[in-house]
């Protein structure tokens, strides 16, 4: 099994590579579970239900243009497509693309204390399909 080190992560939000801005990020892809036992069984059986996710971005802040601030903070109440890859080089069978949507739903623009390096953690709702791309 091939190991690495993550650090050169790609992360797009609303088609601006906000990449070099990233300190940590974390796709969290669920799916409910159902329950499916029924009288008589001595085990508890389980399904796959729907399916939900959430992205979490801590961010270096910036508010130049085309970076952190004024990139997300239009978008507040509004879904926008995302891109993430656990390298910035070409999609393939090593390097998968997982695009889709997240719901905007907040916006904390400073959260730091002083002399703290100033940044943005967000946490955002999927909104529909997210797909793996290899190619």
């Amino acid at each position: 099994m091939a190991t690495f080190v993550l650090d050169n992560a790609s992360v797009t939000l609303n088609s601006v590579n906000l990449s070099d801005h990233v300190q940590s990020v974390t796709l969290d892809i669920t799916a409910d579970e159902i329950v499916t036992t029924s009288m008589g069984d001595t085990f508890v059986s389980r399904t796959g239900g729907l399916k939900d996710g959430s992205l979490s971005i801590e961010f270096q802040q910036d508010f130049a243009a085309s970076e952190v601030d004024v990139t997300l903070f239009p978008l507040l109440g509004t879904t926008t497509a995302f891109i993430v890859k656990a390298d910035a080089g070409s999609t393939s069978t090593t390097n998968p693309a997982y695009t889709g949507s997240v719901l905007v739903s907040s916006h904390a623009p400073l959260a730091n204390g002083v002399g703290e390096l100033a940044t943005m953690s967000v946490t955002f709702p999927t909104s529909g399909t997210i797909t793996r791309a290899t190619s």
